[in-house]
């Protein structure tokens, strides 16, 4: 019927020949496009279209309908399509975006369920019921889409969906068919795809067909390769198939399926392809048998590479060697059924016997091995075979059971005992491989180690395993690899390895264990003893002053050794870094700077410390500034040029004060001690404090009677003039530092009690004034 068909539509529209798919969406109604398009098959019968929706454009345009790729680059010649968009959309070329949407168009809820998504909408359904004479059916398809995008991330996230979707008439429970081969994960998107940099890595990318340029014969930016949908089907009753695609979470980028013209088909299930690039292939020197039982079946035929299999009439086949398998079963006498099958053969594991070599302390032939250390031997370093376990017995091996849990720390019964490496490839094919274990008697002379005592005398120091290694370096082969641990267990376990620069944790002597491996092997296991060595004890680090006004004398520096004899010991003194004099207990010295000694005991071991001698000298007066009260309340502050610590006394040099400040000071001529704390001398000096008595009474009774200015003398305000004045402002009377004062008379006359007023004039301008009473 479907030639006839054709035909028709070649007499109403002629077809022409173009590099894009073109699509028809009115020339044939939902059954011819099932009936006569998908299927055109005598062996599948009672075909009903049970349903059909889409998108409503108010058009003759629908959302599905024929296609035509004669003379394209589709891998399809012609078929059927349903779309999430217009028809007119689906043909090529791609330079447009497939976007579409329509008014109330819905999604699918069977859709959802059987891919355990939700939110679909505009989807587009095609449902129909058939029945077949064979045990099994299968179709070709192609999923292609907008959400195929090269290079963007979004191709890992958003996908439409489809369904192939199948259940016997009368059953509720679908199941899809639409599935990525040999497995159950449905074909969209986000599940079939190149590597996207950056974003996500190929997934099932061998069913991943092309990215789409703008001259591809659809419009739509990738595709899948050609898919093979199967489902296997009771003979004879009726199945219901719902052929549906939606978008997903919105109407954006359109998807589609095609579907191919003619090839639903009846078929037969002879198994998946067995084959080394799925990790299925059949071991060497195993069989498999084919089974194309069908319970309509009248006849058989077997086929190797195209070539018949005369002999072979029988439903089932043994497989012995590889090829393409095939198989025609004559249904009710009318119907051929086919099937096929592609097996290949992987070659067995080839690994080695080898010998693993462990250390025995005490040479009974029992210790502990790790058994994972001997795989890189027994596989011969190829990643395409891993050893899968250890078993005591090879029979144990070859059926998995009573593995060797303790791979890693495994302890033999006997010497020399054998166990059994199961060796597999990717297909799981198997060898099993012989593993001696064998114990090294190696001995090592390791002489032991010592160190000097550390900054702190207690026991502990830090060793360089690597200056230990050198010392019995002539005894191991020049590949061994030499590891430090604490204890024995972390030895044979190979656990916490040491690092080369290693503190003791036991004080003064503790034993550490060394094991050498040569060639993946143990080679030796033995023991070196730490030693920490007497260190001598010094005083800590010091200053030393020494008095510059001394030089050349000298101070005398000390070693400085601890609750022990100096003399047992060698000294080298240093002066700022070099070697000054040796083997003196002490060093006298008169430069300033940092020295050391290096004290030296007889086994080797040294400590040091350093003596910075400090200058100091005596005090050099800067300065002695008076504040002035005019009587008794003066204030003498003393200002030094050098910054040594001094202290300070005023009229005796032995009540000292830290502060150079002294207050009521009486006036007239002082004595200043400033002392160098250090001990390295006393300055002192005179100084003249000012005054100008407020009171005399000049009455011949030997007290105040005359008014005289005290602190002045040749040496001190030598230069000073003193005027006395009445209240009027009257001069009275002049004086300067070697006058004797004033007895409180004018022309001989006495001046009346009063309070008179003076001035004091330096040569520099400067002046003090103040008054006086006169008392009689």
């Amino acid at each position: 019927m479907r030639q006839i068909l054709f035909l028709s539509y070649l007499l109403l529209s002629t077809v022409a020949f173009s590099q894009n798919v073109q699509v028809d969406s009115g020339t044939y109604t939902p059954q011819q496009l099932i009936e006569n398009i998908l299927i055109d098959s005598d062996c599948i019968n009672n075909v009903v279209v049970t349903n059909v929706s889409g998108g409503d454009f108010n058009s003759a345009d629908e959302s599905y309908g024929y296609f035509d790729a004669t003379g394209t680059s589709f891998p399809f010649q012609e078929g059927i399509v349903l779309s999430t968009g217009r028809l007119s959309n689906v043909q090529g070329p791609n330079n447009s975006l497939s976007d579409d949407d329509a008014t109330g168009w819905v999604g699918d809820i069977d859709l959802e369920n059987a891919l355990q998504e939700s939110n679909t909408v505009n989807a587009t359904i095609l449902e129909f019921d058939f029945t077949s004479v064979a045990s099994q059916i299968s179709f070709r398809y192609l999923f292609a889409s907008e959400e195929y995008q090269e290079g963007d991330s979004n191709t890992c996230q958003y996908s439409d969906l489809f369904g192939f979707l199948i259940r016997p008439v009368g059953n509720q429970d679908y199941t899809n068919i639409a599935l990525v081969p040999t497995t159950e994960t449905p074909v969209k998107v986000t599940t079939v795809h190149p590597g996207i940099p950056g974003s996500c890595g190929a997934i099932n990318e061998a069913y991943f067909g092309s990215w789409n340029n703008a001259n591809a014969p659809i419009n739509f930016n990738g595709q899948t390769a050609v898919l093979t949908a199967t489902a296997n089907v009771t003979p004879n009753v009726t199945y219901h198939v719902k052929l549906v695609i939606a978008d997903e979470q919105n109407y954006r980028y359109d998807s589609a399926v095609f579907l191919e013209a003619g090839s639903f088909q009846i078929a037969t299930d002879i198994g998946i392809d067995l084959l080394i690039a799925n990790n299925t292939a059949i071991c060497e020197n195993e069989t498999t048998t084919l089974n194309a039982f069908n319970s309509n079946a009248t006849a058989y035929k077997w086929f190797k590479d195209g070539l018949e299999l005369t002999s072979e009439i029988n439903e089932t086949y043994t497989v012995t060697e590889a090829g393409t398998y095939n198989v025609e079963v004559t249904l009710n006498n009318t119907c051929l059924s086919e099937g096929e099958i592609t097996i290949e053969y992987t070659a067995l594991p080839t690994p080695s016997d080898t010998i693993l070599v462990e250390c025995d302390q005490n040479q009974d032939g029992l210790t502990f091995y790790n058994l994972n250390t001997a795989i890189p031997e027994i596989t011969n370093n190829d990643n395409a075979i891993a050893v899968t376990n250890f078993y005591l017995t090879e029979n144990d091996a070859i059926n998995t059971i009573n593995e060797i849990i303790n791979a890693d720390n495994f302890e033999n019964t006997v010497a020399f005992q054998t166990v059994f490496a199961r060796v597999e490839n990717q297909n799981g094919c198997f060898t099993i491989a012989e593993l001696e274990l064998q114990i090294s008697n190696n001995i090592l002379n390791i002489p032991e180690a010592t160190a000097c005592d550390g900054a702190i005398t207690d026991g502990f120091s830090e060793f360089n395993l690597d200056d230990i290694t050198d010392s019995f370096l002539d005894q191991i082969p020049t590949d061994a690899v030499v590891n430090y641990y604490e204890t024995e267990q972390d030895t044979y376990n190979d656990t916490n390895v040491l690092a080369n620069t290693y503190n003791n944790t036991s004080a003064y002597f503790q034993t550490i264990f060394v094991k050498v491996t040569s060639n993946n092997q143990c080679y030796s296991i033995s023991s070196v003893d730490l030693s920490i060595l007497y260190t001598p004890l010094l005083e800590a680090n010091e200053t030393v002053v020494y008095c510059l006004d001394a030089f050349p004398g000298t101070v005398t520096l000390y070693g400085g050794v601890l609750n022990d004899l100096p003399n047992n010991y060698y000294y080298e003194w240093l002066f700022n870094g070099n070697t000054t004099s040796v083997n003196t207990l002490f060093n006298d010295v008169n430069e300033i700077g940092v020295y050391t000694v290096i004290v030296t005991d007889p086994n080797g071991c040294s400590s040091s410390r350093d003596i910075t001698v400090v200058p100091s000298e005596v005090a050099i007066i800067d300065d002695v500034s008076v504040v002035q009260n005019g009587n008794n309340n003066n204030t003498v502050t003393i200002s030094i040029e050098n910054t040594t610590q001094f202290e300070y006394a005023i009229d005796s040099d032995s009540d000292y004060q830290d502060s150079p400040v002294f207050t009521n000071i009486p006036a007239g001529f002082h004595t200043i001690y400033i002392r160098n704390v250090d001990g390295c001398g006393i300055t002192e000096d005179i100084i003249s404090v000012l005054g100008f008595p407020k009171y005399f009474s000049p009455n011949n009774d030997g007290y105040h009677d005359i008014w005289k200015v005290s602190g002045v003398n040749d040496t001190f305000y030598k230069d000073i003039q003193i005027n006395i004045f009445d209240r009027y402002g009257k001069l009275l009377h002049n004086q300067d530092y070697l006058s004797i004062g004033w007895d409180g008379t004018l022309n001989g006359y006495d001046l009346p009690v009063s309070d008179y007023w003076f001035t004091a004039t330096w040569s520099d301008g400067k002046t003090y004034s103040g008054h006086f009473s006169l008392i009689r």
